[in-house]
């Protein structure tokens, strides 16, 4: 396919892009920032430049098959609260509308983990989190990626042919960020607020992938994260410290994520392939545990 990436350029999108080119497909990046050469600059909170970018770019394309949407300001507390809303929902409303407007069917878009209560200063309802409960927004960023779920819903149900998957992706990492992992163990609250989850980018790139391929007309959403957590320590000693009064509704393994990823495996066969346990030894995370 010809797949249109919005924020191309990112963390999670320069892989997306790479993993994409890799399995064949022709990639657009529309960005606001990037290496000249490898991106089209586009303002997504412009319609007239979404559409239009999406639409044809000279000597660059001339239309795309699927839209890929990771394009945001990643995180709360980057800008105001009222400029992160202003700027994620108008991008992602333009991009949506885009597809519309060109009669763009496939659509795979950046939702997140803060919308199953994220950081968790009010516990989760229940352990491992799954996609069952309702959204639980607790910043204005969680909230526009609700309120992005929820756009997506009404917008298939106006087009039964349209298919839109939100991918709930957990903290993305490279494995250049592994090293700092060990050191977590310490303080089982320091990463409390995910519930110790990741995803490594190239399996963030690889649910992607699986979504633009699997995906069924209609919306859907699904937990990303890697298969494991970012500690050593047993999932039983963490819950027990750190959440003793919530339920606990499934085996928690030793150290299998606590961000449910059987959905993803089961509808779109997403299944990581990446962990942190692979770039960091034995011994730096024995060392971690020792008295300082």
């Amino acid at each position: 396919m010809r797949i249109a990436v919005t924020g191309g350029s990112g963390k999670l999108g320069r892989t997306v892009v790479r993993t994409l080119r890799e399995e064949g497909h022709e990639v657009v990046n529309l960005d606001r920032f990037g290496e000249r050469g490898t991106f089209t600059q586009v303002d997504l909170t412009d319609f007239g430049q979404v559409v239009d970018a999406v639409a044809g770019v000279d000597d660059r394309h001339d239309g795309v098959d699927a839209i890929v949407h990771l394009a945001a300001i990643p995180a709360p507390g980057l800008l105001s609260d009222i400029a992160t809303f202003h700027n994620n929902m108008l991008s992602t409303f333009n991009v949506f509308q885009a597809a519309k407007r060109l009669g763009i069917t496939r659509i795979v878009t950046a939702s997140s983990e803060t919308v199953l209560g994220l950081p968790f200063d009010v516990p989760p309802p229940y352990i491992p989190v799954d996609e069952e409960y309702p959204a639980r927004p607790e910043s204005t960023y969680s909230l526009v990626k609700h309120l992005e779920e929820q756009m997506a819903i009404e917008l298939v149900r106006w087009n039964p042919e349209l298919s839109i998957t939100a991918l709930r992706f957990s903290n993305v990492m490279d494995p250049a960020d592994y090293a700092a992992f060990p050191a977590f163990d310490a303080d089982a609250t320091l990463r409390k607020w995910n519930l110790w989850g990741y995803i490594d980018g190239r399996d963030g790139a690889q649910a992607v992938s699986r979504a633009l391929a699997n995906a069924k007309p209609g919306f859907d959403r699904f937990i990303i994260a890697a298969a494991d957590t970012v500690m050593t320590r047993p999932n039983a000693e963490l819950v027990a410290e750190v959440f003793p009064d919530v339920p606990v509704r499934a085996e928690l393994g030793a150290n299998d994520t606590l961000l449910s990823i059987e959905k993803a495996r089961r509808v779109l066969g997403y299944e990581p392939r990446h962990s942190w346990r692979d770039h960091v030894s034995d011994a730096a995370a024995e060392a971690s545990l020792l008295p300082s």
